[in-house]
């Protein structure tokens, strides 16, 4: 059965088969393995894998593959990001593909264009010793003509976004009647993204006969109802539990006034010149105005978000890959995807509202192994929230004070110290200059010489520190009021507000349901799912509810769009959401009207 948005939910349970575990907490037939040659990997893999460093998996990896690579049926697995989880469903994947075939044998949804590139290069990576393997990404902002002539030239295996996936088989360019193996990546993230009616349209276009592989960090109730639909008998596979944290990540906690986040991001950062991050905000406007404002400060930031084309995110992200930047300024979004090794810290400059969204965001540093810092900066308000996590996530938060100007100085100075401990020396370019500078510096002995160099660099941080005041709130004060007005932040935004009420020239007769509606509403404004309310759909056009912080920008985003031909128009509702009083008469009337103009 299809599952729409209309569908009722009745429910159905996962077809899971019971596993026995032994001592180690694995199924009998998974033991723990030291390397990718016990896996049952074929050999050209395996030459793959040691040209990329691959020397040991990841336990994701150790209780996958050999089930996917031996076994027939379908497999959920739940894992947190940063895991392994593409080689863990690539490797079998590509095992799985006739090269002689020149069909689509093998298909991979993912929720955003970042992380369908950077799959689809690792399935390449995987391949490389397996000549005739063709890997094709398909995606929205790319050419979508230059996409069809890769799937025409014969594409073994496609990629895609479920949105620009949709349009090719809406042009007929491409064929899904032979695929083998459906890789459902992300798959929470993809339905809190709106997708699930997609995800339903694409699977029923697939044999019924074929394998399907859901990947996801959580099980929620909708990941549930697809796998239930749409996979039978299926293997359960968990490693670390779903909404369960990376232990390799320490998560810490700040407390500042909100007018003072800004300021305490760039002293955590001038206190760890070390620290390579991506910084996480709300929307759009706020990442790319905190990317200015870093900027023109001096530090070495760029932005990430859905307003960018392609090419420029392709060049930011070039940049950050290379350490050219070493702050990664990113919307929940847009961050999808990011696979870059050494991140040392996750900055949430603003805190998602969902824990999901916590984890996928954590889930960029503490990487392959490596540890890593999930660093919130919040306000006396939000203390709340740190506490749910950690009920949710069964972890403990660390509270970090802001370090002080002392503090900034005398890490700053250890680290140049180190710097010059450590730096190789090139005599060939700077042997001709030493004569002159030795003769400059004779009048002054090595310790003198090193109260200079150190003064130089004490000197750029000695002018904004000092007497920098404390930006740390005092908790223990009796004074102090958690429930107080939250003041407006460094660029004037307020907290998460009421919801705001939008008409849209849209309804049921254009083949809209609340599903579809909010996938075209995530894909116009950039927005998530957590940031619309209640949607109520009429035959010519509908009332949907905004968070109010983000009315505006949403509303924005339609100034030149179109569906189908049509010019899309909209307007505020005279009530406080789609739920709200107002008067329907009026704004029928009105909205009919705007509707043919």
């Amino acid at each position: 059965m299809a599952l729409t948005a209309q569908t009722p939910f009745i429910p159905k349970a996962l077809h899971l088969r019971p596993r026995i575990r032994d001592r180690t907490g694995f199924p009998p037939s998974i033991s723990l393995m030291s390397s990718f040659d016990s896996l049952g990997i074929r050999a050209e893999i395996l030459r793959a894998l040691a040209d990329l460093g691959f020397e040991t998996p990841t336990p994701v990896q150790e209780k996958t593959i050999p089930h996917l690579l031996q076994g027939s049926g379908d497999m959920v697995a739940l894992a947190q990001t940063g895991t392994g989880k593409t080689a863990a469903f690539g490797i079998p994947l590509l095992e799985q593909v006739d090269k002689d075939q020149k069909m689509v044998q093998a298909l991979v949804l993912a929720p955003t264009r970042e992380l369908c590139v950077q799959i689809a290069k690792d399935l390449e990576h995987f391949a490389k010793y397996l000549p005739g393997i063709k890997v094709v990404p398909v995606y929205g902002g790319a050419n979508i003509r230059e996409q069809m002539r890769g799937i025409q030239r014969g594409a073994n295996v496609v990629v895609a976004t479920p949105g620009r996936l949709i349009d090719l088989l809406e042009r007929g360019a491409v064929a899904l009647d032979q695929v083998r193996v459906a890789v459902l990546d992300e798959a929470d993230e993809m339905l809190n993204m709106g997708f699930q009616e997609d995800i339903t349209t694409i699977l029923d276009r697939t044999p019924a006969e074929k394998r399907t592989w859901l990947f996801s960090a959580t099980m929620g109730h909708e990941v549930r109802r697809i796998a239930g639909n749409y996979m039978h008998d299926a293997e359960e596979v968990s490693v670390g539990g779903g909404n369960k944290a990376n232990e390799a990540i320490t998560h810490q906690y700040t407390v500042v006034m909100a007018r003072d986040r800004y300021l305490a991001l760039r002293r955590f950062v001038d206190a760890d010149p070390e620290m390579f991050a991506i910084v996480f905000c709300r929307t759009k406007q706020d990442t790319q105005e905190l990317a200015e404002h870093l900027t023109r400060d001096g530090y070495n930031a760029d932005a990430i978000h859905g307003d960018l084309s392609q090419q420029q995110r392709d060049r930011v992200m070039a940049r950050y890959r290379a350490k050219n930047l070493q702050l990664l300024i990113a919307t929940d979004v847009a961050a999808r995807g990011i696979d870059v090794s050494n991140v040392s810290h996750v900055v949430h400059f603003d805190l998602p509202g969902e824990t999901e969204s916590y984890t996928h965001r954590s889930g960029r540093t503490g990487r392959a192994g490596k540890t890593g810092i999930s660093l919130s900066i919040i306000g006396s308000r939000d203390l709340f929230k740190i506490r749910s996590l950690e009920r949710q996530l069964k972890v403990r938060f660390s509270y970090v004070r802001v370090p002080d100007g002392t503090e900034i100085m005398e890490r700053q100075l250890l680290a140049l110290v180190d710097r010059i401990k450590n730096v190789e020396v090139d005599e060939a370019a700077i042997g001709g200059l030493m004569s002159a500078v030795a003769l400059d510096l004779a009048g002054l002995d090595r310790e003198e010489l090193i109260r200079r160099v150190i003064s130089l660099e004490f000197q750029r941080f000695l002018k904004p520190y000092k007497g920098a005041r404390d930006l740390n709130v005092d908790l223990a004060r009796k004074d102090h009021n958690p429930r107080e007005r939250k003041e407006k932040t460094e660029f004037g935004r307020t907290p998460a507000g009421p919801m705001r009420s939008m008409f849209i020239n849209l309804g049921t007769k254009d083949g809209f349901d609340k599903g579809k509606m909010l996938g075209y509403l995530c894909g116009i404004t950039g927005l998530t799912g957590q940031h619309f309310g209640r949607i109520l759909l009429k035959d010519m056009y509908s009332f949907i509810d905004i968070d109010a912080n983000f009315f505006d920008e949403a509303m924005g985003h339609f100034k030149a769009a179109n569906y189908k031909g049509r010019k899309v128009r909209v307007d505020e509702g005279s009530g406080g959401g789609a739920t709200g009083a107002r008067d329907f008469k009026a704004d029928k009337k009105r909205f009919n009207k705007a509707r043919y103009q």
